[in-house]
């Protein structure tokens, strides 16, 4: 079981309790749907940006002009 703590900014007093199993079911459901959410968004920025990279490769920029406008270098595997 987790515990959960509170604090009384004003008094100092410190409590301390036990988690229920429904509170810790609920906790690790929202963790895991942020965790989801940022590797998604996380994902689809890598994606943008190397979207982006190509999209200027293909309008005749080198990759050092589309780095130089971006900041985005791509993996060494793509180059």
């Amino acid at each position: 079981m987790s515990k959960e703590l509170k604090v009384n900014c004003q008094t100092g007093e410190v409590v301390e309790r036990e988690l229920t199993t429904e509170e810790e079911n609920t906790r690790a459901t929202q963790h895991t749907a942020y965790r989801t959410a940022y590797e998604n968004a996380k994902t689809e920025k890598e994606n943008n940006l190397a979207s982006g990279n190509q999209k200027l490769l293909d309008l005749g920029l080198t990759q050092a002009e589309a780095t130089a406008l971006t900041g985005y270098t791509p993996p060494a595997s793509e180059e």
